[in-house]
C-alpha cells in the first residue's frame, strides 16, 4: 500500500462553484489554504469544523500537513471543497478510512447547485406579479 512519502498527489473536492485542490504531506498538523493559515481563513467555527471534519474523524491532526488552493464560490462552498478533498485524500493515503469517512458522508460530493435563470422570470422560478388592469 503506497503512503504519502510515495508519492504527493493533487486531489480535488469541488461544492457548488468552489474548487479544492489539496496536496497532503507526511508533517505536524499544519494546514494551510491559499498561503493562509485554516483559522485565519475559516474564521466562522461552523466552515472551519466543516473543512477539518475528516482530519478529526481520522484522528490524524498532527500526522499531515495540508496545502489547499481554492478558487471559485463563496466561503461556505470552499469549506465544503476543502472538506471533501481532504476526505479524499486521506482515503487515497489509507484505504483502511474508507467505510468511516463514508459513514459520515464525508466522501460523498454534493451536487446541488444554482437553477439558472429562465428566460420571461425575474430569477430561475419567480416570474412578473400578475397585474389585472
Amino acid at each position: 500500500m503506497p503512503t504519502v512519502k510515495d508519492k504527493v498527489k493533487l486531489i480535488v473536492g469541488r461544492r457548488k462553484t468552489a474548487v479544492a485542490r489539496v496536496r497532503l504531506v507526511s508533517g505536524s498538523g499544519k494546514i494551510t489554504i491559499n498561503g493562509r493559515e485554516i483559522n485565519q481563513y475559516f474564521t466562522v467555527p461552523r466552515h472551519f469544523l466543516m473543512a477539518t471534519a475528516g482530519i478529526r474523524l481520522s484522528s490524524s491532526e498532527s500526522k499531515f500537513d495540508i496545502k489547499a488552493r481554492v478558487n471559485g464560490g463563496g466561503v461556505a462552498g470552499q469549506a465544503g471543497a476543502v472538506s471533501l478533498a481532504i476526505a479524499r485524500a486521506l482515503d487515497k493515503n489509507d484505504s483502511n478510512l474508507h467505510t468511516d469517512l463514508k459513514r459520515a458522508g464525508l466522501l460523498r460530493r454534493d451536487p446541488r447547485m444554482v437553477e439558472r435563470k429562465k428566460y420571461g422570470f425575474r430569477k430561475a422560478r419567480r416570474g412578473t406579479q400578475f397585474s389585472k388592469r
